[in-house]
């Protein structure tokens, strides 16, 4: 039977909090620093109160350290590593093969999406040396899912699910680094691919896109639409993935909150469908004040990426920002107001937007709201009848989402007993830890039926994470128990199972890291050598001294230094996407083609036609 493991974004300790409620398996968040995401880096501190939340609902804590590192930080991160390890988190998920190098304490380490992991041979390297999971590239369809899991089957295989999607091969973009001197593999992404541009030919005249008839002038190419699989679940568990990810470290707690939701739904109607195949990788069930929708929250528009091979609109051309709900069309506009076609309510305060007569997406709030007429504070300029709306602030949901909206409960039985001079009480889980306390007392016959009372004070756990399912009373007689003794009883059973809860966890965890500990051993031997000899480029991040040597032990002849580090090359971005096809181009007389940003700088375009693939060159590359 799979595991399967729900794994949500946090940008901090209180959202991650609210994606435990909302049903996520595992989280993931940023550490102070050495994360991909540098802007949201959290103390270790407040890892470890998540940590310990975590745990009693066996919800595991990924940390992510997956920038590459200089040689400067290597202790620094070895220090944090060995920090993270002694509060109980689960794993680290890394991108510098540096970590194999370091020595590290019996840590789980997870090949981040930034390693570039698309191939079932690079899946295998990375088991061999000690990874445990990996984070699959996004742009993989079913089949080449499934052929790496055939090929590496023992590999916990984790692959996104959602949320924003890069351009370029995760690890091989590097275009804010050399435009802006902001490196991607350092965290600090100046998103380049979310700029307009024009595309252009040799002699500087802007194509036309061949679907719609217009000229491809500052359109936002390289921004694509979110990624949402949520009809591909079961799909995707078919072809072998078990950790399903979630998008969004720097998304709010809303978004989180709704995504988590609806994708806890998703997951649980296959198992439930399917339980002898598929079961939950942690315990607890949730409970929501509301009905999630996807499209109600931050999105670009959807798309399944490559998951079904190749397709029209993957990109957004007219806006890198959230397009949000389809909410109807503009009927009749009048002085300073309008009314729309729909059966979706509007709420004062509500974000609407088009896309207007020349592509661009355009914006406004609603300040009143009279059935179906809306009153925007000032008539947008560009809007027509018949333009279809969207709502990309949804005022009443967000207001919701904002309350406590979930909670997550542990089902727990109660038994109480008969010993020698008092009474015994029990608390366990079904198939789980168990708790028992005896208490010494004088025993006093009751004069009526205290179950009732029993049941309903034990029942009282408004303050844990558990909730009654069971009471079972093994009386000889009706005991008196006072309900304030009752009540004392049930703080310490239960603060007992919240410990028992978290030791058992980490005891588990401990007991799965052997094989991976004695892989990462810088003196173990593999069966093969990877590269083989090759000459490695600025491609592959080797940004150290301990990466360097992990790669010449693993059969490089070279290691050039990152490109972060001065080395070079005419490759900014490399993709699976193609302008050429998006724009209906495929096929026809294949001329140059270029990229011009609204600074005219000019960035070539080369074609793998044979790999459908395109790079994005340096200007200096024209």
């Amino acid at each position: 039977m799979k595991s399967i493991e729900l794994l949500s974004p946090a940008r901090d300790v209180a959202t991650a909090r609210e994606a435990i409620l909302h049903g996520a398996d595992a989280v993931y968040i940023g550490a102070p620093r050495f994360g991909a995401r540098a802007s949201a880096g959290n103390a270790v501190e407040d890892i470890q109160e998540l940590v310990e939340f975590a745990h009693v609902y066996r919800v595991r804590v990924y940390v992510t350290l997956n920038t590459i590192l200089y040689d400067n930080e290597l202790e620094d991160a070895r220090a944090l590593a060995v920090r993270l390890y002694e509060i109980g988190v689960d794993a680290l998920i890394v991108q510098d093969m540096a970590f194999l190098e370091m020595g590290l304490p019996p840590i789980q380490l997870h090949a981040s999406t930034q390693m570039d992991n698309r191939s079932a041979e690079k899946v295998q390297m990375l088991y061999d040396n000690g990874f445990e999971q990996v984070v699959l590239a996004r742009e993989l369809s079913l089949e080449e899912i499934q052929t790496i899991h055939h090929a590496v089957p023992d590999v916990q295989l984790e692959a996104f699910v959602h949320g924003a999607t890069c351009v370029s091969y995760n690890g091989q973009c590097y275009a804010s680094q050399y435009c802006f001197g902001r490196s991607a593999n350092r965290g600090e992404c100046a998103q380049f691919c979310r700029l307009p541009f024009d595309l252009i030919d040799a002699d500087g005249r802007i194509v036309t896109d061949e679907r719609t008839g217009r000229p491809v002038a500052q359109r936002h190419l390289l921004s694509l639409h979110d990624m949402n699989r949520s009809e591909d679940v079961e799909a995707m568990m078919d072809a072998g993935i078990v950790s399903f990810k979630i998008e969004g470290r720097l998304k709010d707690v809303a978004y989180v909150k709704n995504v988590t939701a609806y994708y806890r739904y998703c997951i649980d109607e296959v198992i439930r469908r399917r339980p002898r195949e598929f079961c939950r990788s942690s315990i607890g069930q949730t409970t929501c004040s509301f009905t999630p929708q996807l499209d109600r929250t931050f999105n670009r528009g959807f798309s399944s990426y490559f998951l079904h091979g190749r397709s029209y609109d993957m990109v957004q051309q007219f806006s890198p920002k959230s397009l949000g709900q389809p909410v109807g069309h503009v009927k009749e506009i009048r002085r300073n107001c309008f009314t729309v076609s729909t059966t979706v309510p509007f709420c004062n305060g509500d974000g609407l937007c088009y896309i207007d007569a020349e592509g661009r997406l355009q914006g406004f709030r609603v300040n009143r709201v009279e059935g179906n007429c809306l009153f925007p504070k000032e008539m947008p300029d560009g809007l027509r009848s018949r333009m279809p709306l969207f709502r990309n602030y949804d005022q009443d949901f967000i207001q919701h989402l904002s309350k406590p909206t979930a909670e997550r409960r542990i089902p727990v039985s109660w038994q109480l007993s008969e010993v020698e001079g008092g009474l015994s009480v029990a608390l366990s889980l079904a198939g789980g830890p168990s708790v028992r306390q005896s208490f010494v007392m004088p025993l006093e016959e009751a004069r009526s039926s205290q179950r009732d009372n029993i049941v309903r004070q034990l029942s009282r756990l408004g303050d844990t994470p558990f909730v009654t399912s069971d009471v079972d009373v093994q009386f000889s007689c009706e005991w008196f128990i006072p309900s304030s003794v009752l009540a004392d009883w049930r703080r310490q059973l239960t603060n007992a199972l919240v410990r028992e809860l978290q030791v058992a966890h980490r005891t588990a965890m401990e007991c799965n890291l052997e094989r991976s500990t004695t892989k990462r051993n810088p003196s173990a031997t593999h069966a093969s050598l990877f590269y083989k000899g090759e000459n490695l480029s600025y491609l592959a991040n080797v940004s150290n001294a301990l990466s360097q040597r992990w790669h010449v032990r693993q059969g490089a002849s070279s290691v050039d230094p990152a490109m972060e580090c001065g080395g070079r090359g005419d490759v900014l971005m490399t993709l699976r996407y193609c302008p050429r096809y998006e724009l209906g181009l495929c096929g026809t007389p294949h001329h140059p083609l270029f990229l011009r940003s609204a600074d005219r700088r000019v960035f070539p375009l080369r074609f793998d036609c044979r790999r459908c693939m395109v790079q994005v060159l340096s200007p200096f590359s024209r």
